[in-house]
C-alpha cells in the first residue's frame, strides 16, 4: 500500500466587513426629519448647516461644511472638516473614520445610522420598525412602545393578582445642564444616564423615555418595598458619577416616584377588572410621588 496523502488546508481568517458606495445610506435616527433617508451615491458626500451642501441640517451647533463622506479603495470614510462641535462615530470624536455597517454617526444633535450591504434596503426597512418602539437618542424604549406594554402587564397583573410597579424619574435641574454645558452635553447626559439605568435593572423589567429629561420604568412581579430599593439604587448610580463631557464632569442627580399596582386600584376607587385599565391613571400616582420629591429638595425617592 502507498502512503496516504496528507492534505493540509489552510484556513485564512474573514477580512472585517468593509462598506463601499454601493448600496450604502444613511438613515436619521434622532433628529428633525427622522426616518428619513439618504443615498450615499457620489463620490463624495458633504454634511453641514449651508444650503449648498448634500444633506443640510439646520442646526445651530451644526457647521456649514460640518463633515464629508467620500470614498476612498471601494471604502467609504468620514471625515471632519474642522467643525466647531465634532464628528462622533459610536459616541467617540473622529477627525477620519473608516464606516461599518451599522455604526452611528452624530453631527450636532443628529444621529444617523449608515447602513450598507446587499441587504440594505431590507436593513432599513428593519431600523424604520425599530424607531417605532425605541427613542433614536436613549436607545432605551420610547413612550409610544412603553405605553403599549404597560396596558398589557396591567391586565395580566389584575387578571392573576399579581404585583406591578412603577418608577417615574426626572433629571434634576436639567435646563441649567443645557444652558451652561450646551444641548450637545445635554444629549450626553440623557444617554449615558439611561445606559446607567439599563445596567441597573432587570431584563424583564420595561424602561423608557418618557418626554425630555423624564423617564418611566414598569417592574413586573415586584413590590412597593422592592420598588424603592430599585430607584434607591438607581439615584445612588446616578449620584456617585459625574458625567463627563468634552473633559468636564457634570455632576447629576435623579428625583424619582413610586407606586403600586395595589394603589392604582385604590384610587380609581373600584374592583380590579383587567379589560379597563388606565395607564395615565397609574403614572399619576407615580407622577404626583416625583413632583413632590422634587419639592422636598430633589435627588430623593418619595414613594408615599
Amino acid at each position: 500500500m502507498g502512503k496516504d496523502n496528507t492534505v493540509v488546508t489552510v484556513i485564512r481568517p474573514m477580512p472585517p466587513e468593509e462598506s463601499s458606495t454601493e448600496d450604502a445610506c444613511l438613515v436619521v435616527i434622532n433628529g428633525v426629519d427622522l426616518g428619513k433617508k439618504y443615498e450615499l451615491t457620489q463620490e463624495s458626500t458633504v454634511i453641514g448647516r449651508s444650503s449648498k451642501v448634500d444633506i443640510q441640517i439646520d442646526e445651530e451647533s451644526i457647521s456649514r461644511n460640518h463633515a464629508v463622506i467620500e470614498e476612498e479603495n471601494n471604502q467609504l470614510f468620514i471625515r471632519d472638516l474642522k467643525s466647531t462641535n465634532g464628528t462622533y462615530v459610536n459616541d467617540r470624536p473622529v477627525e477620519k473614520q473608516g464606516l461599518r455597517d451599522g455604526d452611528q454617526v452624530k453631527i450636532g444633535r443628529t444621529i444617523f445610522k449608515f447602513l450598507t450591504g446587499s441587504n440594505v434596503e431590507a436593513s432599513y426597512h428593519d431600523e424604520i420598525y425599530r424607531l417605532t418602539t425605541t427613542d433614536g437618542l436613549t436607545q432605551v424604549y420610547n413612550k409610544r412602545y412603553f405605553l403599549q406594554e404597560m396596558e398589557r402587564e396591567m391586565s395580566r397583573c389584575l387578571r392573576y393578582d399579581r404585583d406591578l410597579s412603577l418608577v417615574m424619574l426626572d433629571i434634576d435641574h436639567f435646563k441649567p445642564v443645557n444652558d451652561n454645558y450646551g444641548h450637545l452635553a445635554g444629549d450626553h447626559i440623557l444617554k449615558q444616564c439611561a445606559q446607567r439605568i439599563v445596567r441597573s435593572i432587570r431584563r424583564d423589567d420595561i424602561f423608557a423615555r418618557y418626554g425630555g429629561e423624564e423617564f418611566i420604568l414598569l417592574l413586573p412581579e415586584i413590590d412597593k418595598s422592592q420598588a424603592v430599593q430599585t430607584a434607591e439604587k438607581i439615584r445612588r448610580t446616578i449620584e456617585e458619577e459625574p458625567f463627563t463631557f468634552d473633559n468636564v464632569d457634570i455632576p447629576i442627580t435623579v428625583s424619582l416616584g413610586v407606586a403600586d399596582i395595589r394603589e392604582y386600584v385604590q384610587r380609581n376607587g373600584r374592583d380590579r377588572q383587567e379589560d379597563e385599565v388606565n395607564p395615565f391613571a397609574f403614572i399619576k400616582v407615580a407622577d404626583d410621588r416625583l413632583y413632590r420629591a422634587k419639592e422636598q429638595g430633589r435627588n430623593c425617592v418619595v414613594a408615599d
